[in-house]
């Protein structure tokens, strides 16, 4: 077992800091409560938090819609009275998927833009640059958009917090549901060449054992040619092939194939997994044709699904997101500024840091996902367990298993959906 592994088992406008001054009047002053504080980012009406997300290069086509879903909820909250009469300003700033970039925009946020905390930061590559930073300055780094499992490591890394199912988990998933479904059918994986990838393949090997991958490949995202690739797991023979991909590289290994008339079962990490957005890759004439079947991981409500956290999350994208694609992407930026919004609301009426932590981990907040929150002390994870999706005519949607990871065991369980209460609108 890796270490990450091991960890994780056991365990736009800115706003002013506000200034609280006691006026003169008694000899020996008050000690100061959490209103009396300098907290970044906190005003007596305004929240002011950041994220760094790919608005343009090799990732943006397929997550710049995320923050602008985010967005639209913090304007849908904030017109419903925002958190204990704060409204919630969110500064995203593009790193275009660069590390290095990360590291600028990430500082700008803290030092220049003064942010109470950043959220849903994405990457596994461009977080990674910035999680030594964040916690040497004990600023809240709220439910990543990556799952890795390094954002669970609590000891090390205590302001931080993934929000993704982890990709050890994904792999477990997939790689049981490929033994449960398809006995005996030989079974590979492609995936990205970092923790993505590595830990895609562990989990994988989780469920199948260590010789369950017949061939394994990798890709990096500087290159957009995964030919070779392809063709290597084509000719090792292999039927079903797990996917540790971001969405463009899932539509370019599909469309790959395509071109050499190979045509195997694709099962795709949550990451890449996404129909609208992959039809936007491979257009509307041949995208339906090779995504039919496609088999993915989720944890939050489906597209395809009835749920009415969907039929709000609609609404509020025709309102305030200019009635933009709606997506799963849409979905899982919404479910985080939810979840963020929840944990501000449990953090008090006058917030500090350390109570926003205090909230993550006091094991209290729900989310709107298919299976209970994995936040406590000990755990700085938000899903431990995901469902299975297929794509069928268009429509993707959970076909019924669910898996879970417990230790070194993939268990299916009972998905445990969240309900809609309150309008989606914490503390209401």
């Amino acid at each position: 077992m890796s270490q990450h592994t091991f960890t994780r088992r056991v365990a736009a406008t800115v706003g002013a800091a506000a200034v609280v001054v006691a006026l003169a009047g008694c000899s020996t002053p008050a000690a100061p409560s959490a209103g009396d504080e300098d907290v970044p980012g906190v005003s007596d009406d305004t929240v002011t938090i950041g994220t760094h997300t790919p608005l343009t290069g090799p990732a943006a086509a397929g997550y710049s819609s995320i923050s602008a879903a985010a967005t639209a909820y913090f304007a849908y909250l904030n017109d419903k009275g925002g958190v204990h009469g704060r409204t919630i300003d969110y500064i995203v700033k593009d790193d275009g998927y660069n590390p290095a970039t990360t590291q600028t925009v990430v500082r700008e946020l803290v030092q220049e833009d003064d942010v109470f905390a950043i959220v849903n930061g994405l990457g596994t590559p461009t977080h990674t640059a910035v999680l030594d930073y964040l916690n040497q300055n004990e600023v809240p780094d709220l439910f990543v958009a990556s799952g890795s499992t390094s954002w669970n490591q609590p000891e090390k890394f205590p302001y931080t917090f993934g929000f993704n199912a982890d990709y050890v988990v994904e792999g477990a998933a997939l790689g049981q549901y490929a033994a449960d479904e398809y006995p005996g059918k030989v079974v590979c994986l492609l995936g990205q060449d970092d923790d993505f990838g590595d830990e895609m393949i562990e989990g994988a090997q989780l469920a199948l054992g260590t010789d369950g991958l017949a061939q394994v490949e990798r890709y990096s995202v500087s290159n957009q040619d995964v030919s070779a690739q392809i063709g290597a797991l084509k000719a090792a023979g292999c039927e079903i092939n797990i996917l540790g991909t971001i969405n463009g590289f899932t539509a370019l290994a599909l469309g790959t194939a395509a071109q050499l008339g190979w045509f195997p079962l694709w099962l795709s990490s949550s990451s890449g997994a996404d129909y609208p957005t992959l039809v936007g890759y491979l257009g509307e004439d041949v995208g339906p044709k090779l995504l039919q079947g496609l088999v993915g991981t989720n944890y939050l409500p489906s597209l395809g699904g009835d749920s009415e956290w969907v039929s709000l999350f609609r609404q509020i994208n025709d309102d305030y997101n200019d009635a933009a694609p709606f997506d799963g992407n849409t979905i899982y930026g919404m479910s985080v500024a939810y979840l963020f919004a929840e944990a501000l609301d449990a953090a008090g009426e006058n917030p500090t840091r350390e109570s926003l932590r205090d909230a993550v981990t006091s094991g209290d907040l729900v989310g709107n996902g298919i299976l209970p929150l994995s936040f406590g002390a000990d755990s700085h994870a938000a899903y431990l367990g995901v469902g299975i999706t297929a794509v069928d005519q268009g429509v993707q949607d959970y076909v019924g298993a669910t898996y879970a990871v417990d230790g070194d065991t993939v268990t299916t369980v009972d998905p445990a959906p969240v309900d809609l209460t309150g309008e989606g609108v914490p503390g209401s």
